[in-house]
């Protein structure tokens, strides 16, 4: 069972957890029983942040918790610590952290066990819901970032294009949505060239999966996964180093389905799309060659540079399917580029668009969720080194300068008709545990962004 939330009426004798911080702990410690001060003083208890103890009451049972927290939180999300540091049983908060509902997603987000292949036991730790705050939408994004962590911890070869469409489904059953999928060589008479080239070389074949939610006539949100099951890079082929983490390559098809999930869950009034290209980038006699020349959706040749940078290309095609209808607004999440990472690490993924609202309002709702990114440009002089020598353009630029610039403005080559358009350029994985983000799959920038269009839209 693990970490929960629960009502008060619900909770058996919940022992309270006192937030305090270096300045106001010993004023706070005038509420406390004194044989639980003493034994806080005794410990040398200081109210740092983090720093975590509990109380024992003069029969020997918990008195209650001091957490250690700061004023101003730089990490709001770090109440995920308490979901596996507490003894079982129930608590509720008696000194309130600055943001309670983040506190409770944190709590929630913390105790996240990913538990298909090996069973965890852990302490079945339930918080009585802060005042105030909306358990049901507190609980909603917990369900939707467990859903995303699952799919990206699930390895290969129990998760390949047939199961990320199983998923899809089983989420259009469960919200009455309608789903199409275009598979093998009907990608080539359905006119999605790129996506059938990059997963063709596999015996899982290649997809096009296609959600569509709500009212047909109501405002559109488009919302593009790269689902790359495995990416072997190709006959450009990844050290095995550079393959250890590569189950996570489909964590963009996972952060755009989870985020479907929370728009649906709203019951938001908009026309919901979901559009994940899936695939495994394997080796065969028939593997897509660096050199090679393909025709886009869009009409655009492409000239293959390298066989790892297959992840644009799939998308490429799916992008260029969501804009014919120009979608108010279009967002695609994609694991697309080291260069991210080297630029801005694991935790703050590049955000990319020429939308200065947009970007202004992602950057306002991520520092309100904990759950950030960072505008990168859309410089215009490195388009240039997308050019191709023979096609129009080239999928994989020599020199390695700005590569995450340069796969953006590739990917941007195949919008034109969306009202507004986001790049997020995830990573979709914590290399190690933090409290309310445990090490593995990792849903990044899906919480902002669900705020971002419910005030957009409504809901």
């Amino acid at each position: 069972m693990g970490a929960q939330l629960i009502r008060a009426e619900e909770a058996v004798h919940p022992r309270p957890i006192w937030c305090v911080t270096p300045q106001n702990w010993r004023e706070i410690a005038g509420g406390i029983p004194a044989p639980a001060t003493a034994f806080a003083e005794a410990s040398g208890f200081k109210g740092e942040p983090g720093a975590l103890l509990v109380l024992p009451a003069a029969d020997g049972t918990i008195a209650g918790v001091l957490f250690g927290v700061e004023e101003t939180p730089r990490d709001p999300l770090a109440f995920g610590k308490l979901a596996t540091s507490l003894p079982a049983g129930d608590y509720a908060i008696a000194h309130a952290p600055a943001d309670p509902r983040l506190a409770a997603i944190g709590f929630l987000l913390g105790g996240y066990r990913f538990t298909r292949y090996r069973k965890r036991n852990g302490a079945d730790i339930r918080l009585v819901v802060p005042e105030g705050v909306d358990a049901g939408a507190v609980l909603r994004t917990a369900e939707a970032v467990a859903l995303t962590r699952d799919l990206v911890n699930t390895p290969a070869n129990d998760l390949g294009p047939a199961e990320i469409e199983a998923a899809v489904r089983v989420l259009a059953a469960r919200f009455g949505a309608q789903v199409n999928v275009t598979a093998g060589d009907d990608l080539l008479a359905a006119n999605f060239p790129l996506v059938h080239a990059v997963g063709r070389a596999s015996p899982r074949v290649p997809r096009l999966i296609d959600l569509t939610w709500g009212d047909p006539n109501a405002r559109k949100v488009t919302l593009v996964g790269k689902g790359v099951a495995f990416d072997t890079g190709g006959l450009d082929i990844k050290p095995s180093s550079g393959m250890l983490l590569m189950k996570k390559d489909m964590g963009g098809a996972a952060n755009a389905i989870g985020l479907a999930q929370m728009i649906m869950a709203r019951n938001l009034p908009v026309r919901l799309r979901l559009i994940v290209p899936a695939v495994e980038n394997a080796i065969d006699g028939s593997a897509f060659r660096p050199g090679d020349i393909f025709p886009s959706r869009k009409g655009l040749t492409v000239e293959i540079g390298n066989t790892d940078a297959e992840g644009r290309l799939i998308l490429a095609d799916a992008l260029s399917l969501a804009d014919e209808e120009a979608p108010e607004l279009l967002i695609d999440f994609a694991t697309l580029t080291g260069a991210a990472r080297v630029a801005l690490g694991p935790e703050l993924p590049p955000a990319y668009t020429d939308d200065e609202t947009l970007a202004a309002n992602l950057a306002r709702h991520g520092a309100a969720e904990a759950d950030p990114s960072w505008r990168l440009p859309l410089w215009r002089p490195y388009a240039a080194m997308l050019d191709g020598k023979i096609a129009d353009l080239n999928n994989a630029p020599g020199g390695g300068f700005a590569g995450s610039i340069t796969a953006a403005l590739f990917l941007q080559r195949f919008v034109e008709r969306a009202g507004a358009w986001l790049h997020l350029d995830i990573y979709a994985w914590n290399p190690s545990s933090r409290p309310g983000r445990p090490e593995g799959g990792e849903a990044q920038t899906i919480r902002a962004l669900d705020a971002l269009i419910a005030e957009r839209f409504g809901g």
